[in-house]
């Protein structure tokens, strides 16, 4: 059995196999040939797939990146992975090699009635045909809820300036800087989403900021609702505008009320040229003398790598995985295996959600859903030796995402094997006269796979580790800059003031994870249990009052042995319908949410509550779980200027229970043996290891360097 394991006091829950390993499963090693069904498609793939698509006249495509909205555009090509059923035949029985095929998004803009329409177009990589992709409860998908490009932006910041004209004095006097007609000292602005408030509603509120290093941390007090559902921008429209807490019906009407005299205006002091409270640039000290100014602990592999990547394959230890990052959503394990035993078929990020509070009509509306803003691509530069080790290995990407073309992201994913500070395990055997029988420890390292997520203001690093015992681990840390608005006395209710002008709103981060686990075969049961405590009579003197024991259940499958499990905490906030929801697994019910989810919540393409609303039998059956981790953030004057990782960071544990004899990890040629050779005095010991004595020297000599460009 594989023990499901939620971070931060989440039930415990589990998956139940069949069978266990047989204990004569020698380790296998999959070729790379074959876990490269689930590599993510090459530059030479996507760009193919747009050639061929490019090719028929009926789809009318035009380039992404200029010309009007009106227009039949390819948005997104990535891989579309294959079925289950045909990829464990040809993994497992030696069955014909899937075919290799793509999701390609097209925006029918240049038509009639618009809508989006997916496209399986295969076979790769001389694709030759294309047929619509359908999923469960999938429909034309309306054109409001499409993702927003890059050319809608360019469009609605050239009308934004335009309906700034009236206010240039306003925010020239009050910030020191303006929109329109600007080339320094220049306004931004942050959109929020939803874009409405029912189906088939495009209005964004934009949140206008100072245009300076960290501009997420300087709104100006203005907020601007922009209707931007008609296909032609000569027909959208300024509908609201909130400025330091009161609402005007059009620009025409502030900047009235300000030449009059009558608006409560929020006048900004200018910003300092150095160290801007929301640069990174070092300010104060510490009260200790311990120096800063050099640099701190490294990682280091003194004698080599203890992993192997081969294409998407990755082995480390007893693991072996398949892996990519796929554009719409993020990282994607396929075929995790641990010393043969395929474990899980598929571990994926499938949508990160923010939901917020606030006084700002900007702040009430935002409920952001990452995977609506291209959350797999955003996948910038990782920085050696502050985002991964130096040591690490470091690979690039192609995004095909709201382009002409594909894009490469240079270094977008990294690899390392990380100590972890504390041992595996380890004993001191005491003899309790100041000396000892024996002591033996495994110093603690696991393997990481990384990439991160910008989203706009917050970065979400998203880590995946594998530790020697058959452990595995998801993890996420939420970073960046926090989503803030500007402060009112009415804010508070909503959140911390975190500068002079600047309200932090309280927010629920949701991360939503897909776990196929095929334990020991895809025949797997599941059961939850609850801890309750017994009064029984103590055995050996019946005559003392009962104790209270607490009794654990058993989980158990038909075909196999016991399985136990022990059950955790419950608890986490009240936002969060399910910590963890188990489904069969249906081949059209591929992902829990979609990147229409985020501008049509109302009606969204995938409705993850009908996969749980079926009430199909999850026993003995081909499992999945869907995970929901989280917290609740509420900003504080230390976010400034970014959220720090430690106490941010979510995620769950697969860990194997009862499915080994003993811990796997006893394989690890890493322990250390110490026994004394002549107690009492203790004058010797002998030390046994099976790795060199000394691990020699650690970090080259190479100096930092970053490119940053994709």
């Amino acid at each position: 059995m594989w023990l499901l394991r939620l971070a931060w006091a989440l039930p415990v829950l589990g998956m139940v196999a069949s069978s266990g390993p047989s204990p004569s499963a020698s380790p296998t090693e999959l070729p790379p040939d074959k876990a490269s069904i689930f590599a993510d498609l090459s530059a030479d793939e996507l760009r193919a797939v747009r050639a061929f698509l490019m090719s028929c006249p009926e789809l009318g495509l035009s380039p992404s990146r200029r010309g009007p909205l009106a227009k039949n555009t390819l948005f997104l090509v990535e891989l579309l992975p294959p079925k289950k059923r045909l990829a464990l035949r040809y993994l497992d029985h030696g069955g014909r090699r899937p075919r290799r095929q793509a999701r390609a998004v097209i925006f029918f803009g240049g038509q009639a009635e618009p809508n989006i329409t997916e496209f399986t177009v295969g076979p790769l990589p001389r694709p030759s045909s294309y047929r619509p992709l359908r999923f469960k409860g999938s429909r034309t998908v309306p054109f409001t809820a499409r993702p927003t490009t890059q050319l809608e932006y360019e469009l609605l910041h050239g009308v934004l300036a335009q309906a700034m004209e009236p206010l240039h004095q306003l925010l020239l006097d009050t910030t020191g800087f303006w929109f329109h007609n600007c080339s320094q000292r220049c306004l931004t602005f942050s959109d929020i989403a939803p874009r409405g408030l029912v189906s088939g509603e495009r209005r964004s509120w934009l949140v206008l900021q100072r245009f300076v290093e960290g501009f997420f941390l300087h709104p100006v007090g203005l907020e601007v609702l922009v209707d931007h559902r008609d296909l032609d921008p000569r027909h959208w429209a300024v509908q609201q505008l909130w400025y330091n807490g009161r609402y005007f019906s059009s620009p025409q009407e502030l900047a009235e009320h300000y030449e009059r005299g009558t608006l409560a205006v929020a006048r900004l002091p200018e910003p300092p040229s150095q160290q801007l409270f929301s640069s990174y640039e070092p300010r104060g000290h510490f009260t200790t003398s311990t120096p800063t100014g050099v640099h701190g602990a490294k990682v280091c592999e003194p004698q080599g790598r203890r992993y192997r990547v081969r294409g998407n394959q990755l082995e480390y230890g007893g693991w072996s995985l398949a892996f990519r990052l796929r554009s719409s959503a993020g990282l994607q394990l396929f075929n995790l295996r641990f010393n043969g035993e395929r474990l899980a078929y598929e571990v994926s990020v499938q949508e990160a959600i923010a939901f917020y509070g606030g006084h700002t009509p900007a702040a009430m509306q935002t409920k952001y859903m990452d995977a609506g803003w291209g959350m797999g691509t955003v996948t910038y530069e990782l920085a050696r030796g502050i985002d991964c080790p130096e040591t690490a290995t470091y690979l690039d990407v192609h995004h095909f995402y709201d382009a002409d073309g594909p894009v490469r992201f240079p270094h977008a994913i990294c690899i390392f094997e990380l100590p972890t500070g504390v041992p595996l395990r380890r004993h001191f055997d005491s003899d309790f006269q100041g000396g000892f029988h024996f002591y033996a420890g495994l110093e603690g390292q696991a393997l990481v796979l990384r990439t991160t997520s910008t989203v706009y203001n917050y970065d979400y690093i998203w880590d995946f580790l594998l530790y020697p015992n058959g452990v595995m681990e998801a993890k996420v840390h939420a970073t960046g800059f926090i989503h803030a608005t500007f402060y009112t006395p009415q804010g508070r209710r909503y959140g911390s003031r975190v500068h002079s002008h600047v309200l932090g709103n309280l927010h629920t981060h949701l991360v939503h994870y897909k776990v196929d686990l095929d334990i020991a075969g895809t025949g797997n049961s599941f059961e939850t249990m609850d801890v309750r405590f017994e009064n029984i009579s103590n055995p050996w003197s019946p005559a003392t009052a009962s104790s209270t024991t607490p009794t654990l259940g058993l989980c158990c499958h038909a075909g196999g042995g016991k399985r136990r499990e022990s059950p955790g905490a419950g608890g986490g906030p009240r936002t969060r319908t399910y910590h963890l929801a188990v489904t069969r697994h249906h081949e059209n019910e591929p992902t829990s949410s979609s990147i229409y989810t985020q501008n049509d919540p109302w009606e969204p393409l995938v409705s993850f509550e009908g996969f749980i609303r079926n009430n199909e039998s999850i026993d003995d059956q081909d499992l999945v779980a869907w995970v929901t981790v989280g917290f609740l953030h509420i900003p504080h004057a230390e976010d400034i200027p970014n959220t720090a990782t430690p106490g941010n960071a979510v995620g769950f544990f697969l860990r194997p229970f009862n499915f080994f004899d003993e811990d796997p990890s006893v394989a690890s040629h890493s322990p250390v043996i110490v026994r004394p050779l002549d107690p009492p005095t203790f004058s010797r010991v002998e030390i046994q290891r099976w790795t060199p004595a000394s691990p020699g020297p650690c970090i080259g000599p190479e100096p930092f360097t970053y490119n940053g460009t994709y």
